[in-house]
């Protein structure tokens, strides 16, 4: 597991958290602007870490920053019922935490038709959530690489947590493809490389049709040959050919083999390398007491794989294009 133990440098990043605006989502350019001149100040502990994986990423395939400041649990407001996030509701530190992070990344990220085009979404439990959605908590939440079946997938994913669960069960998994590699036979690993699999997509990106199928192509494997980049929905892969159903099986196998898993308590933040990894989040039982479970999420894009084409700015919102 690669953890940045961030206890001591709790003072440095409060400082840093104090030059944003009160109020994020009143002018989030401007705050973003502001996020990005704090990053340029993170402590090097933390600083040079984050860029090396964001150079070249990790075996692991996550970083999990430790420590951070957080509201004490009596001072946080009652974890949120409803989405989005009210417009004036005060910047809480684990958003600062992800603007000034997520800035030394890359750009934050909204998708049109996911949380209204929202950059910042709050994820916490709700009952009769989708089983694909974040909100579900009483079953697992299956693996998947974020949007792999979007044109400008995030590069990474990022969790901030303000609240655990309240029995500390809930793990988000995490499979890296360095790792599983070596794991999945040569004749399978060669057969999924630059092929190109049916895939749905997520509930939000149907455009309101019930289920219109497979309507994108992923590649599982692709990239570099000897460090491929991984595109993988246990639920949403929709492989038609016998020889790409038992090679997908061979690959979900490995990954299985080598997940890890991640217990987020308050004052992480994780960030998950959204090319080489799928993910998962465990069974968890909420208590609807206002205290349950509450994370924080953004997306990040930077200019590797294509995620950038020139003239994109921190918080814009993007439309869906399905991969082809």
């Amino acid at each position: 597991m690669t953890v940045i133990d961030c206890s001591e440098l709790r003072d440095e990043l409060l400082e840093l958290a104090s030059r944003l605006p009160a109020v994020p989502r009143a002018d989030l350019p401007a705050f973003l602007k502001a996020a990005k001149e704090a990053s340029g100040d993170l402590p090097p502990a933390i600083a040079e870490p984050l860029d090396a994986f964001n150079v070249s990423g990790n075996e692991d395939g996550y970083l999990l920053l430790r420590g951070l400041p957080v509201e004490p649990r009596e001072q946080l407001p009652r974890t949120p019922e409803s989405t989005p996030a009210p417009t004036e509701r005060p910047l809480l530190t684990m958003e600062a935490m992800l603007g000034i992070v997520g800035r030394r990344l890359g750009l934050h990220t909204g998708y049109k038709e996911l949380r209204s085009g929202t950059v910042y979404h709050d994820v916490y439990p709700s009952p009769g959530a989708h089983h694909l959605s974040s909100e579900t908590s009483e079953t697992l939440l299956e693996f998947h690489t974020e949007m792999a079946y979007h044109q400008l997938q995030p590069n990474y994913v990022m969790l901030a947590c303000s609240r655990a669960d309240h029995e500390r069960k809930a793990a988000t998994l995490v499979g890296s493809v360095r790792k599983a590699l070596p794991l999945v036979p040569e004749g399978f690993r060669s057969h999924l490389f630059d092929r190109k699999v049916p895939c749905c997509v997520d509930v939000a990106f149907r455009g309101g049709v019930e289920d219109p199928g497979a309507i994108a192509q992923v590649k599982p494997l692709y990239g570099d040959p000897d460090d491929p980049l991984l595109g993988y929905d246990r639920e949403l892969l929709a492989p038609e050919d016998p020889r790409d159903v038992e090679a997908v099986e061979a690959l979900s196998k490995a990954l299985d083999e080598i997940t890890e898993a991640v217990y987020l308590i308050p004052g992480d933040v994780l960030i998950v390398d959204n090319f080489r990894t799928t993910h998962a989040r465990t069974p968890f039982t909420p208590r609807w007491d206002g205290a349950d479970r509450w994370l924080h999420r953004v997306y990040i894009r930077t200019d590797r794989f294509g995620q950038l084409s020139g003239g994109e700015h921190a918080g814009d919102v993007v439309t869906f294009t399905p991969r082809a």
